[in-house]
């Protein structure tokens, strides 16, 4: 089991450090919850590399990452008299509570997909006039398109079977074709959104996270064509001179790695 005491006390630090800084560092006594802001979403970006990459040293640094802008943003709350870091975290504490009827109280659910249909409904109950609320409007497109399609799903808005969507994935294309033919600019680029949209909610049914699979193709072309590019100096030869069937060689080779 942890130890729960070296844990408080590992987070006591923290927050002690938190402090000095403020009041003694240029730097941070500086920062604003606007300042911050980029630089959270790029710390939790680099998390989810690690995580993609499977570095668990390198998650649990870029989490102590993430922990920092918390505590920061924390105490920059404090010093506002707004919130500090216990209201945080009893914030989060009440809203999993209160979530949970199921470990929490007398409600019985058979399994996972009844547990989210519940946690839509019980937001619903606490004034939110949407499902679609909670979805962030700066998150990037395919992210909110699956956060979008998760939300509703949640309240029974739903294909019943992978088939369907797969079907609405082919129903897609066909349109997007029907405007390329067209060359109606807006229109392509409209029904090209939806065709994504589609996969989008076919990758949900496959249980396949579409940015986790789209991360891992662009990891592997990255891989493959710097192994070309490579072999292209080993030839003393530019990429631009060489012919398409001369680097698809290397291309298959890439692959084999």
């Amino acid at each position: 089991m942890p130890d729960k005491a070296a844990q408080l006390k590992a987070f006591e630090r923290l927050l002690t450090i938190m402090d000095e800084l403020r009041e003694q560092c240029p730097w941070d006594k500086k920062q604003t919850l606007e300042s911050l802001r980029h630089l959270t979403i790029e710390e939790v970006y680099e998390l989810g590399d690690a995580i993609l990459d499977n570095d668990l040293d390198e998650v649990k640094k870029e989490l102590g990452d993430v922990l920092l802008h918390i505590v920061f943003y924390a105490k920059i709350g404090s010093e506002t008299n707004d919130f500090d870091i216990a209201d945080v975290c009893h914030s989060i504490c009440d809203k999993l509570v209160s979530r949970h009827p199921h470990i929490y109280g007398d409600v019985v659910v058979k399994d996972e997909e009844e547990v989210k249909r519940n946690w839509e409904q019980l937001k619903l109950n606490e004034g939110k006039t949407s499902v679609l609320e909670g979805v962030p409007k700066s998150l990037p497109a395919m992210v909110k398109a699956n956060r979008i399609q998760e939300k509703v799903s949640g309240v029974g808005f739903d294909w019943d079977e992978p088939e369907q969507v797969f079907e609405k994935v082919e129903e897609e294309l066909a349109e997007l074709k029907v405007e390329i033919v067209k060359g109606d600019q807006d229109a392509i680029e409209s029904e090209f959104g939806d065709v994504l949209f589609s996969m989008i909610n076919y990758a949900r049914f496959l249980k396949v996270s579409p940015e986790n699979a789209l991360e891992r193709t662009n990891k592997k072309f990255i891989k493959r064509f710097q192994y070309l590019e490579s072999k292209s100096k080993d030839l003393n030869k530019s990429l631009k001179d060489m012919t398409l069937s001369e680097m698809d060689v290397f291309w298959e080779e890439a692959k084999s790695l």
